[in-house]
């Protein structure tokens, strides 16, 4: 009897385990794409084919290298069909971005800056991130409202 409380409990620990090792889901996309809602932790978005660019921000000094996966190919996995996708920020913070701006230039969901994971506390776990840089019309103030920082959620309309 005492061996099978022993393998009980191995179980009931290695199931516990396996609970606290999955990741969080940090990136939610709803509306007109197939199985909607879909759900991305780190290592999903990890997983996908990564973009870096060299760009500067208007909340950073100097010209900063960002890694993540193009918005737009994002979408295309995800067979999206919408011309809006709606950014929703962890603080509630929430604007429209023309599918456009996606398709023009190599807008990223950016998870790290200068090799670094980006943190909650300083605009992570994830960025839009625009390439300014070596593009005029993106140094216009309404593309700066795009950049949503702890981004977590996206609604393609």
């Amino acid at each position: 009897m005492r061996y099978a409380a022993i393998s009980i409990s191995i179980c009931i620990a290695l199931a516990g385990a396996d609970l606290a090792a999955e990741e969080p889901v940090i990136l939610k996309v709803t509306g007109l794409i197939d199985d909607a809602p879909a759900h991305f932790t780190m290592a999903d978005l990890r997983a996908l084919p990564a973009t870096t660019l060299e760009t500067s921000t208007v909340v950073t000094d100097g010209v900063h290298s960002f890694t993540g996966v193009l918005l737009r190919d994002l979408l295309v996995q995800l067979d999206a069909t919408g011309d809006v996708i709606t950014a929703t920020a962890l603080n509630d913070y929430v604007v429209d971005i023309p599918r456009a701006d996606v398709e023009q230039y190599d807008v990223i969901v950016g998870y790290s800056m200068n090799g670094a994971e980006l943190d909650r506390a300083d605009k992570g776990p994830l960025w839009i991130v625009y390439p300014r840089e070596g593009h005029e019309a993106l140094q216009d103030i309404r593309y700066d409202y795009r950049w949503v920082w702890q981004l977590s959620e996206l609604e393609v309309r």
